[in-house]
């Protein structure tokens, strides 16, 4: 039996329908991916859902004793209230109780009017059975690593969404809806949002363009398109094939309905020449397809991103030496060094609040490092994608926000008319002059994107620039990048766009601890467990070797082959690191990452073996000289 459904149920906001006659149901259980583009309605149908929007027409039907918890896409920015409080409310009146209660406890006085009032709250939760509840609060409140006391207001992006999610969890759902779930939150809370998700023992019903997230989780994907919901059972994959194959014959059926309208208004044309009652027909018969083809709604229109062209930039873009870098007594970056070259593409990964945004200010030359030289190359020309888009003046139009007033921007060297270039970013011409603190979130990255592309860049800096995105246009901006012949440094949560993209990763590990690694996310998730491995059997084999070095020095010399072996091992290691920076400079090439996969997969398996291979040939030095 469902735990809820939706039958024949349509909304719309003045003649822009969002819901169709839509029908739906969810099973206890069931994971459910709900996917669409930007503005297409699936916050919508979310609000449907928890009844805060009622719908035209249609029915919804929900268990009576069904619980459903909601984690909105937008997270508040000026509560006061603390975590604690926000996490309660998800309670209802008890929450209240045990918010009241809490902040009691922490401004008790000796006073007799203090007292009473604790003592009035303990009996009142005492009586509703609150204890019990306050304990899954301090739970979920742990599981979630929240300071109870903390105010929303003083927590990052990241920190209110776990503090929202808190809140939806606390209640216990039979249904729980999460509207884009992993914005602002780092890959660690992403990856513990997955396996928490997969042992919830509820429905769950969430939208995400995170692709990574969506293929780990989902059981079934539902599409809402042009007001239009369509299952899908099984993977993410098997989507995208079975609704490229629906759009396919879509298309085939669109151009066969034209192709016979535009004979009947051939027809009509030419006026009546058969007997009048089979005319009148054929004339009610094209009314009827005109009004089809008027009530077709088109798919939308994908994003047409391009970049206008710049000059070459030297060959070194940063080079970075030994840099430290702390506030007060926290080290955030501790002797790290890079040397970034024209054409890299640079994925910078890490918790929030590791440093990944210091790193950036360092090379833009906004902070200067406590320790170290930082060397700009020559030729630059800069484009600033910044997370918290500071760039957009939420007060001014959209169009104002582009061109300052003018009618037409510079594109690839050609003027363009303003409205037709934003059209290329999904913005109608009423929309243009709409005041930018209106739109949505995705609406927003759009616009910012637009605005970077306008600016001729050999260094483009993309500061979490996948946040609202859906999918298609997410796909598209990683065509783009790829292709793009400047330098990238994308500081990015979504592990498919980096696996996708870039080609090789900073990654801050803790401790102030910074490392570079070959590849995208996945490759530096193979790589970093090898090299804490090989940490951790270094550290054993060197406690060993300092344990035995005073008596295996007093005991004997070295034996002729080892003697060969100590004189052969600097040409042995010279030619590793040869072959080494060979293929690092093969890499770090454009076209390297559009070879076969197989290719690319054994060259950076070799990288790989040749760094150990190395560690080891140092470390059999070093223990042969030491005789």
């Amino acid at each position: 039996m469902p735990l809820l459904s939706l039958n024949d149920v349509s909304l719309a906001y003045g003649h822009h329908p969002l819901l169709k006659q839509v029908n739906f149901q969810i099973e206890k259980g069931e994971r459910v991916c709900l996917v669409g583009r930007n503005g297409t309605g699936k916050s919508t149908l979310f609000r449907v859902i928890c009844q805060q929007a009622e719908p035209d027409d249609g029915e919804l039907w929900r268990q009576d004793t069904l619980r459903v918890a909601y984690l909105e896409q937008e997270v508040p920015t000026d509560s006061t209230h603390t975590i604690y409080e926000v996490v309660a409310s998800g309670l209802g009146e008890m929450g209240q109780l045990l918010s009241d209660y809490h902040n009691a406890v922490h401004h008790v006085s000796d006073s007799d009017a203090s007292l009473d009032k604790l003592n009035e709250l303990q009996h009142k939760i005492e009586t509703q059975d609150g204890w019990n509840i306050n304990q899954k609060v301090e739970t979920v409140l742990s599981r979630l690593e929240l300071d109870a006391d903390q105010k929303l207001i003083d927590c990052s992006g990241g920190m209110r969404r776990r503090v929202l999610l808190a809140r939806a969890l606390v209640s216990e759902p039979d249904l729980l809806l999460l509207d884009e779930p992993t914005n602002h939150m780092d890959i660690a809370a992403i990856t513990w949002l997955e396996e928490y998700l997969l042992n919830f023992k509820g429905a769950l019903i969430f939208i995400t363009h995170d692709r990574t997230f969506l293929s780990h989780l989902a059981t079934r994907i539902v599409e809402l398109d042009r007001g239009e919901l369509s299952s899908f059972p099984g993977s993410y994959d098997a989507y995208l094939t079975k609704k490229a194959e629906l759009l396919e014959a879509e298309e085939r059926a669109n151009a066969k309905f034209d192709k016979k309208l535009s004979e009947h208004e051939v027809w009509i044309r030419q006026g009546i020449k058969a007997r009048r009652t089979r005319n009148e027909g054929k004339v009610r018969r094209l009314q009827d397809m005109r009004r089809q083809a008027s009530e077709r709604i088109k798919q939308q229109g994908k994003v047409n991103f391009s970049l206008n062209n710049s000059e070459l930039s030297g060959k070194i873009v940063v080079d970075l030496r030994h840099i430290h870098f702390q506030y007060d007594d926290d080290i955030i970056i501790n002797d790290f060094s890079s040397r970034i070259m024209r054409g890299d593409r640079i994925g910078i990964i890490g918790p929030n609040g590791s440093g990944k945004s210091t790193l950036l200010k360092i090379v833009l030359g906004e902070l200067t490092p406590q320790q170290g030289d930082v060397s700009m190359g020559t030729k630059l020309q800069l484009a600033y994608f910044d997370q918290h888009r500071g760039d957009l003046n939420p007060e001014k139009t959209v169009r104002d926000n582009i061109s300052e007033g003018s009618d037409h921007v510079m594109v690839r060297g050609k003027s363009k008319h303003v409205i037709s270039y934003l059209r290329d970013f999904l913005f109608p011409p009423e929309r243009i002059d709409s005041p930018v603190k209106i739109l949505s979130g995705g609406e927003r990255n759009r616009l910012l994107l637009a605005k970077i592309f306008l600016q001729s860049a050999n260094l483009m800096v993309l500061d979490e620039p996948t946040n609202d995105l859906d999918v298609d246009t997410l796909e598209l901006l990683e065509d783009l990048l790829s292709d793009y012949d400047g330098t990238l440094l994308l500081v990015s949560h979504d592990r498919a766009f980096l696996d996708n993209v870039v080609t090789s990763t900073i990654a801050f590990e803790g401790s102030g601890e910074v490392n570079e690694y070959v590849g995208g996310y996945e490759d530096w998730v193979r790589q970093s467990k090898t090299r804490q491995q090989f940490i951790k059997d270094a550290s054993v084999k060197s406690i060993t070797k300092e344990s035995k070095q005073t008596d295996n020095k007093a005991k004997r010399k070295l034996s002729y082959k080892e003697q060969r072996e100590l004189e052969e091992l600097p040409q042995i290691i010279e030619k590793l690191e040869q072959e080494q920076a060979e293929l690092e400079k093969s890499i770090s090439l454009p076209e390297f990452y559009q070879q076969d996969k197989d290719e690319i997969k054994t060259t950076l398996e070799r990288v790989e073996e040749i760094n150990m291979e190395l560690q080891t040939a140092f470390e059999r030095w070093e223990y042969l000289d030491n005789f």
